[in-house]
């Protein structure tokens, strides 16, 4: 399956500088039984309508709460929490 998770920052965020970091953080996921990959992208629009960055990580659908559990899910909600004003999450088959 695929899990994506789209988040607009706070304004005033700099998320060209937080990529690496993110990226790191979440291909800890790795480690994780059922995560094959992750993907981390930032939005090429500055339209104030839009998001900033999209993480995708295919996985299998049973790894989901290994995943939520997961000490890098726990420090990306700990560590960028805070500067997150919305985000959506969103889950479909990989064929879809």
């Amino acid at each position: 399956m695929k899990h994506y998770i789209i988040v607009k920052f706070k304004e005033g965020t700099d998320v060209k500088a937080l990529r690496k970091p993110v990226q790191s953080i979440f291909e800890e996921t790795l480690a994780i039984p059922g995560i094959h990959r992750v993907d981390v992208r930032l939005s090429n629009s500055d339209r104030a309508n839009r998001y900033d960055m999209m993480i995708l990580l295919n996985m299998d659908q049973e790894a989901l709460p290994s995943y939520d559990a997961s000490e890098p899910h726990l420090k990306w909600k700990s560590q960028y929490g805070d500067l997150i004003e919305k985000k959506a999450i969103f889950d479909c088959d990989d064929d879809a």
